[in-house]
């Protein structure tokens, strides 16, 4: 049952960075929904402007129904894998399905004031993405180095927003919240997990993603893709995979950033979801984020209402 509650105070949600654990932020504004607090303003970085993005244009239960339908199949398909332009996936095809289910809009059009945290890759300043094209602002937020092709944004090469703030609480005041609710992804985020278990390899094969995409599948992947899929997803000799080399690095200092600045411009809610079970690119893994989601707002539950009153 959904609650009404009745405030005169203006409610940010602030939607941190996460890569696939970032399905929980569904969770978390369905679970806030449900006590009656729906936010007025949202900032989002990478997948929390993903998100962010699709609540505050309308079309979230677009993204729920696709997100808790989404397989393996599904993520390695939309990998349109690129060697050149400073990344290994140019992101078109992802990018493209959001068009279809989110439709193109300005920020500065949406019901709800939104703005996105990007990092401008020349001079490392954090850029807050407040007008012009939604998915344009999305893309560049989620631009991971490395994996993602960065975006070009008028004059500047932009990439992600984890880079330089993890949970955008300063950019929810800036558009006006007097309360800012954020959400933290991570928490727990260098717990050592299983990984047989986690990943859902089996016991006689290897732990890497590659060992998730079918044998019967990747017969139809062209030999540069299945390739180049390997390299990135697959282990060598045991050794992590390239990606998560990569990913486990941005990780920690993610994890050292979101410390440091929430600890200068803290929020008046934070919301920690328990993710580290979920795998670098277990976006197939929604039900488990999105339930988690829930979780932490229940968690905390009696605080947040009491702050509202």
């Amino acid at each position: 049952m959904t609650l009404s509650l009745q405030t005169d105070l203006k409610i940010g949600v602030a939607l941190g960075s996460g890569s696939a654990r970032g399905w929980a932020h569904i969770g978390v504004l369905r679970a806030l929904e449900s006590i009656g607090i729906k936010p007025d303003v949202i900032s989002g970085c990478s997948i929390g402007a993903l998100v962010g993005g699709a609540y505050a244009s309308g079309h979230f239960n677009n993204l729920e129904h696709w997100v808790n339908h989404l397989s393996w199949k599904d993520i390695v398909g939309f990998l349109d894998m690129s060697v050149v332009g400073g990344g290994v996936i140019r992101g078109e095809k992802l990018i493209g399905f959001a068009r279809e289910h989110m439709q193109e809009q300005h920020i500065q059009d949406l019901s709800l004031p939104f703005a996105a945290v990007a990092t401008d890759l020349e001079s490392g300043r954090e850029v807050w993405l407040k007008e012009g094209s939604l998915l344009e602002a999305v893309r560049a937020s989620i631009s991971l180095p490395g994996l993602f092709t960065p975006v070009l944004h008028q004059g500047r090469w932009l990439v992600d927003g984890g880079l330089v703030d993890p949970v955008p609480v300063s950019l929810c005041r800036a558009l006006g919240a007097d309360v800012v609710i954020a959400v933290n992804l991570n928490t727990d985020l260098l717990v050592k997990r299983d990984k047989s278990v986690s990943q859902g390899a089996s016991s006689d094969t290897s732990n890497s993603l590659w060992s998730r995409v079918p044998e019967s599948w990747k017969k139809h992947l062209s030999t540069r893709k299945n390739n180049l899929l390997q390299q990135l997803l697959g282990e060598n000799m045991g050794a992590p995979s390239m990606f998560e080399v990569m990913y486990g690095s941005l990780n920690i200092m993610q994890d050292r950033i979101t410390r440091s600045r929430l600890a200068g411009d803290p929020a008046d809610i934070i919301l920690e979801p328990h993710l580290g079970h979920i795998g670098l690119m277990e976006y197939d893994k929604a039900e488990d984020a999105i339930a988690e989601g829930r979780m932490s707002v229940r968690r905390v539950q009696a605080q947040i209402l009491d702050l509202m009153l």
